[in-house]
Formats: C-alpha cells, structure tokens, sequence
C-alpha cells in the first residue's frame, strides 16, 4: 500500500490513478475505534481515495479466526455496524470530521441507536444553533441533516437571497425536522 501511495502521489505517473481498500468488518476482534483510526490514517499517511466496509459473514472463513469463534446475536447488528463505518468515513472524507469528532461507546464500539453525526451534536450543544444564513460550509456540515449537496445549495441560495425559513432549503421529512432543533435563520 505504500508502494502505490507513492506511485500515485502528486507531480508522479499515476497521480491519477486512485487506490481503496476494504476491511472485513468482524472477522477479528477488533473495535470499531480500531477500525476509524486505521481508516483515518490510511487516509492522511496514505492518500487513499476511498476505504470500503464489509461484514464477516459467518461460515466463510477458517475455523480459527475470532469470526467465527464469537456467536454472533443478530445478522443485523453486523450491518448496522457497517453502516455505522460508513458513516464515520463520510465525516472524515467529506465532512471536514477529525478522528477527535467521533464518539464510541465504553466498549469502543460506535452506538448503533444513534449516527455518529448526530451523536457529535448531541455532544456540542454550544454549536447550536447554527444560523443558516452566516455558517461556513464546515458549520453547515455539522448540522444534522445538511449534506455536502445540501450545504452547496444553501450557499447557493444565500447568493440569491436571504433565508427566511428552514422549508425553503433542500430539505425534506424527517431531515427537516431534525434540522430545525439544529438550525435557525
């Protein structure tokens, strides 16, 4: 892997060629904060462009690996977990989310009741609310139910006119009302 980093960094011949990996989620041991960290490294040691996630299906693997030791409660929890992961590493590639920004439970896992973004604002309540029509594209990106196209189209917006009200943003259902404790005009 760091042979291809170095191969495909900038100013060399494959600059433009991307490198991604995947973790195996649950065929070993390890914790969900394991995982991020690892993932976040890749991503600043590394330059890797992308990191995939797929849970262990039990059944596959050799005998001896803790996957297939560990009983497993609930095939759902796994892809719960997994999309958990995936969560975590659209904060951190595309939401402008450090490795410090991610909370884990007592066990090191992340909470499956509750996205890990919503979960950084539950925490940070002196960030709320966030005005729509002053925030940053970053102070966007940390309010629940605001996306990176989401965030683009407010600025957008803002450009035209002032925002006099939270129906007017790109934003629909259950995510507006979980924008509306998060942000105001």
């Amino acid at each position: 892997m760091k042979f291809i980093a170095q191969q495909t960094a900038k100013g060399n011949r494959f600059e433009r060629v991307k490198q991604t990996t995947q973790f195996i989620v649950g065929a070993s041991d390890e914790t969900d904060r394991e995982i991020v960290r690892y993932t976040a490294g890749l991503y600043e040691r590394l330059g890797l462009s992308r990191v995939y996630f797929s849970s262990y299906q039990r059944g596959a693997g050799d005998p001896g690996i803790p996957g297939e030791q560990t009983e497993r409660p609930n095939q759902d929890a796994a892809f719960v977990r997994e999309h958990r992961l995936y969560q975590t590493d659209f904060l951190l590639r595309k939401y402008g989310f450090e490795l410090n920004d991610i909370y884990f439970e007592g066990d090191g896992g992340l909470s499956y009741d509750v996205d890990p973004k919503l979960m950084w604002a539950k925490r940070h309540p002196e960030f709320f609310p966030v005005n729509i029509n002053r925030a940053d594209k970053l102070q966007l990106l940390r309010v629940p139910g605001i996306g990176p196209l989401g965030a683009k189209r407010i600025l957008k917006m803002r450009q035209e006119r002032s925002i006099t009200r939270l129906d007017w943003l790109p934003v629909k259902g259950k995510r507006l009302e979980t924008l509306r404790t998060y942000a105001v005009c």
